[in-house]
């Protein structure tokens, strides 16, 4: 397993990018904008620490993050998915977003943080169980 990054809802991109640049002294180190999505996500990192990032996600409809929402998830890279799913099932944890593609899966933890659970490399062939597994509450 290894630690990618930590992902932080934004209301204001330019705010936040004048904050976490110029302020805090982050580097950008990747923007993708996702038009069908209608959000933004920047990755950051301080200067000569790029394997642990930030990812400001900013969504271009306005939204109220009431409670800490804004906070979104940890993320981890795993060598098998499918593996790691199955191991937390067997461990009694809810996999709140299943890994139907083989890339994806989130969980929670027992105090509710999101944790995101990547797929290292291509994504796994879609396979059952998990293609037809459902969402179960808030990821």
């Amino acid at each position: 397993m290894k630690y990618l990054h930590t992902m932080v809802r934004v209301t204001d991109l330019d705010a936040s990018l004048d904050f976490y640049c110029n302020k805090l002294g982050l580097e950008e180190l990747t923007r993708v904008d996702v038009a069908p999505g209608r959000f933004t996500l920047v990755f950051l990192a301080a200067p000569g620490d790029s394997e642990a990032q930030v990812e400001l996600t900013h969504n271009w409809d306005p939204e109220e993050y009431p409670g800490g929402r804004n906070f979104g998830h940890l993320a981890y890279k795993v060598e098998n998915l499918y593996e790691t799913c199955q191991r937390l099932l067997d461990g009694g944890v809810t996999l709140h977003r299943p890994p139907r593609d083989g890339h994806m899966a989130f969980v929670r933890s027992p105090d509710g943080i999101s944790i995101e659970l990547l797929q290292e490399g291509e994504a796994l062939p879609v396979r059952e169980p998990w293609a037809s597994m459902p969402n179960v509450g808030e990821w």
